[in-house]
This record gives structure tokens, C-alpha cells and sequence, in this order.
């Protein structure tokens, strides 16, 4: 527990200085091309583009997931996945990334996967709100439960966390450990419902698909916007997934304490 306070202390004591970096991140990632910043938005334009055109109209000829057009629906789940995946990915590799930081001066190694959460909020934030202009003009009646939006961002802010911290460390120590969390979330992709419904599954795989953490956020992102169920309602996937993400949570905090201090020699 000690671990997990002393990492949780200084994501707090040094939140200035994980601002500062973030935008500094942000400014230096594509300051050597043309299109600068817009690179942050073109990149996720096309992808959903790609997705739209193949899964909405090569696969389902534009048909709707229910009631909810299928651009609508694809959104609420590749906005947040693409904030997790590419934080996921590039926070697992952020300390080894910042070898000049971590070996020539005393540094709080632990801010640098929030550096990258951080970095990749300012681009979420902007999607999340073409998220609700493309909802507004779908004239989509936004209801009572998008007060529950907030919680399903914490949800996604902790495990996303939990994963970083426990990943970066163990990058740092086995090089092949980030090339094996790249095959992970490309193999998570396909098992989120991202552009299909879990309504599509029998009884009988439902809890296999609930036992990923990741379908936890994005449906309940997705019931939070289209007016679906409360989070408290379904408790036992709640218990389940906030288990898991403390336990992973604790284990990284643990094992990044543990190596903090001999990252220089794998380095």
C-alpha cells in the first residue's frame, strides 16, 4: 500500500511539471511537419473513416446498430479506444524513451506515463466535442445518464494508469515486453465492442466479452450518450473490473518502486 500512495503522492506533488512536459510533448510531436497539430486530428479522422466505409457500409450496407446510426455508434466506441490504445502504447514506452531524463538528473520517473495520459487528453477532450456536435446533428436526445459520463472517464483514467505505470516499468526491464502490449491491444480492438454490439452474442459468450475491462468503459461510454443503462445496475461487472484495475494498480506500483532506482543499468 505504501507503493501506491508514494506513486499516487507524486502524480499530485508534481501535476505542474506534468502539464508543462504534456505541452511541451504536444508542441515538439509534429512541429517538424507542414500540417503541424492537425496530424492529431487526421490521424483518427481517417482511421474512422476506414472503419465507417468498411464495417458501415461494405459490411452493413449503412444499416444502424438499433436505433443508433452506425456512425454515431462507431464513434462513441473508436474515440475513447483510440485514447486508450495509443496511450496505452506510447506509456509503456515512455520511460525508456526518456532515458537522457532518467539517467542524467534525479527525476520522478513515475510522472511520465502521466505525461502521456496527459498529453493524449488534450486531443480527447477535442474529439469528445465533435463527438456531441455529430450527435447533435443526428438529433440525438441526450439524457439523464450522460451525469454518468464522468465516472466511465475515471474508469478509463485509472486503468489506463494502472496499465502504464506496471508497463513501463516491465519494458524497461525486457525489451520485448512493449512489442507484446502492441499484439495485446491490436487483439483487444477486435474483442471491445468497438463497431459491433454485444446484443449480437448468445447468453452463453456474454461473460467472456464482460471479462474485458475495456467493453466496461466503452458501453458504458456508449449507455452514458444513447441513454442506456446506469452503472450501478450492473454491479458485478463494476466489482469485477475496479478489482482488476486496483490489483493491477498495486502490482505496478509495487514493481516500479522495487526497479526505480536501477532503471540507469537496463537503460
Amino acid at each position: 500500500m505504501k507503493s501506491v500512495i508514494a506513486i499516487l503522492r507524486d502524480q499530485v506533488l508534481y501535476l505542474p511539471l506534468i502539464f508543462r512536459l504534456s505541452i511541451y510533448e504536444n508542441k515538439s510531436k509534429y512541429q517538424m511537419h507542414y500540417l503541424g497539430i492537425l496530424w492529431q486530428f487526421l490521424n483518427p479522422f481517417i482511421r474512422v473513416c476506414v472503419y465507417w466505409f468498411v464495417f458501415g457500409i461494405g459490411l452493413r450496407n449503412g444499416a444502424p446498430v438499433g436505433d443508433t446510426p452506425f456512425l454515431l455508434y462507431l464513434l462513441l466506441g473508436m474515440i475513447p479506444w483510440m485514447f486508450i490504445s495509443s496511450t496505452i502504447n506510447q506509456g509503456s514506452n515512455s520511460i525508456y524513451n526518456k532515458v537522457n531524463l532518467v539517467s542524467k538528473m534525479k527525476f520522478p520517473v513515475s510522472i511520465l506515463p502521466s505525461v502521456v495520459i496527459i498529453s493524449n487528453t488534450f486531443n480527447f477532450l477535442v474529439m469528445l466535442v465533435i463527438l456531441v456536435v455529430i450527435a447533435y446533428f443526428y438529433n440525438l436526445d441526450f439524457g439523464i445518464q450522460l451525469i454518468q459520463l464522468p465516472y466511465y472517464l475515471l474508469c478509463m483514467y485509472v486503468l489506463v494508469f494502472s496499465i502504464t505505470i506496471f508497463a513501463s516499468t516491465i519494458s524497461v526491464l525486457i525489451r520485448d515486453f512493449q512489442l507484446l502490449i502492441q499484439s495485446v491491444i491490436r487483439l483487444f480492438f477486435f474483442m471491445t465492442p468497438i463497431f459491433w454490439s454485444i446484443d449480437n452474442f448468445s447468453e452463453k459468450y456474454k461473460p467472456f466479452i464482460e471479462l474485458n475491462p475495456f467493453a466496461y468503459i466503452i458501453m458504458g461510454i456508449r449507455d452514458s450518450f444513447l441513454s442506456g443503462d446506469w452503472f450501478y445496475q450492473d454491479w458485478r461487472h463494476m466489482f469485477y473490473f475496479w478489482s482488476l484495475a486496483l490489483l493491477i494498480l498495486f502490482i505496478g506500483c509495487i514493481v516500479h518502486n522495487n526497479f526505480k532506482n536501477k532503471f540507469v543499468d537496463y537503460l
